[in-house]
């Protein structure tokens, strides 16, 4: 029981680290032994595989019902999400173009697996149609991410709008969705025996080239993070705002810096309502209904990271995207990031939903996982950093809006 124990109390990525280790050595010194383990790859496998459905479902559903009563939210909470909408579409948009013009994820071998053979080419008529399915359970049972994802959709926005008959609802899937999260943390414990057998298998099937493809995808984790912030948030706070944007990041270095170090929205926020009021000049009614709602819906850096790993895993699995593979993942990626559960990779299990979408199957989604898996910890903490610049972005423009700015704050010439 003390060695259990002594376990449990060694941060999970410190374990995932020990376990990338052991069957990287594993797959270089013992190849058949990496073999005799492939049945703990395909338990983790097929863990992932069990929670994909429920978690989509269940977490873009809450999501959208924890908006509350939207007659009371009013202007302000239409136009935080509206402004959200527009900067997630915006983050996918860039990590897919990082993925297609860098390619990290090309030539990388996953465990030996053969390019991904696509079925036959669905036409867009079909594809609007296939949205709305003709049985949920139907849906449910066949993964079907698109038909999930509207009537998860569906389930969310009637559960706002039926207003006080809608609010067992609301309690039920915030209910569930807490469950749902505590089940992930009790998957993710079993995440350093997975990473250590898929790992065993790809570097015996491909040797140590693997991880060149992981560092190419970590840099582009890293610019697509830099053009989110530096071009897109920049370019809002000039031209929408009309402010000074070297205030802007003056002002909110604090709560980047507590994004990056926590790679938690949720952490960041006490630091980011400081920051709005005593920097921004941003009024106290607006920073503190846009910034918490941002902590759950406002998740640029996981939009970008779910559509650059889209790309990553399509071209290890030698799949070549159409235009209407593409539009569906940029649809999908920016849905799937709305509903992001605020635990830890939870956007690796959104990959799912993404690759899904466009016939890739979740067996094939589980192996790039379990590559990226191990260093997730490092890009997580980078890909928050922009979800957080994302928050004050768009508190300043509503605030800006609602004439509840103070400027001379903002621009430092009025005492705090």
């Amino acid at each position: 029981m003390r060695l259990l124990r002594g376990w449990f109390t060694i941060p999970l990525w410190k374990r995932v680290v020990a376990g990338l280790l052991i069957g990287i050595a594993l797959g270089l010194l013992w190849p058949a032994g990496a073999a005799a383990i492939r049945l703990v790859g395909d338990l983790f496998v097929r863990l992932i595989k069990m929670l994909v459905v429920p978690v989509v479902l269940v977490t873009i559903a809450a999501g959208i019902s924890s908006l509350g009563d939207p007659r009371r939210l009013g202007s302000i909470g239409g136009r935080t999400v509206g402004w959200f909408a527009f900067t997630t579409l915006l983050a996918v948009s860039i990590g897919m173009t990082f993925g297609l013009v860098l390619r990290p994820g090309e030539g990388i071998a996953l465990a030996g697996i053969a390019p991904h053979v696509l079925g036959p080419p669905v036409s867009p008529a079909d594809q609007l149609l296939g949205i709305v399915p003709t049985n949920i359970v139907d849906a449910l049972a066949k993964g079907d991410m698109l038909a999930i994802i509207f009537v998860a959709i569906l389930l969310g926005v009637g559960s706002v709008v039926s207003g006080d008959a809608g609010k067992p609802v609301v309690a039920l899937l915030q209910s569930a969705a807490a469950v749902l999260l505590q089940i992930v943390r009790i998957v993710m414990e079993a995440t350093p025996f997975g990473v250590l057998a898929l790992i065993a298998g790809a570097v015996a099937g491909g040797g140590m080239a693997v991880f060149v493809n992981v560092g190419w995808l970590a840099l582009c984790v890293v610019l697509a993070s830099l053009v989110q912030m530096f071009l897109v948030h920049a370019l809002l706070i000039v031209a929408v705002a009309r402010l000074p944007v070297a205030r802007f990041f003056r002002g909110i270095v604090d709560a980047l810096a507590v994004a990056f170090s926590t790679a938690s929205s949720s952490a960041t926020l006490p630091v980011a309502l400081r920051v709005a009021q005593d920097n921004l000049g941003i009024a106290r009614p607006i920073a503190s209904t846009v910034l918490p709602l941002g902590a759950s819906i406002g998740k640029d850096g996981t939009a970008m990271y779910v559509g650059l790993l889209g790309q990553f895993a399509l071209q290890a699995l030698g799949i070549v995207p159409d235009a209407g593979m593409l539009s569906i993942m940029l649809l999908t990626g920016a849905l799937a990031a709305f509903g992001t559960a605020p635990v830890p990779s939870a956007s690796l299990f959104m990959l799912a939903a993404m690759l899904s979408a466009v016939g890739v199957g979740a067996e094939q989604t589980a192996l790039v996982v379990g590559l990226v898996l191990p260093f997730d910890r490092l890009l997580d903490m980078t890909r928050t950093v922009p979800s957080a610049s994302a928050n004050l972005t768009v508190a300043t423009l509503v605030a800006r809006a609602e004439h509840g700015l103070d400027e001379a704050r903002y621009r430092g010439t009025s005492p705090a």
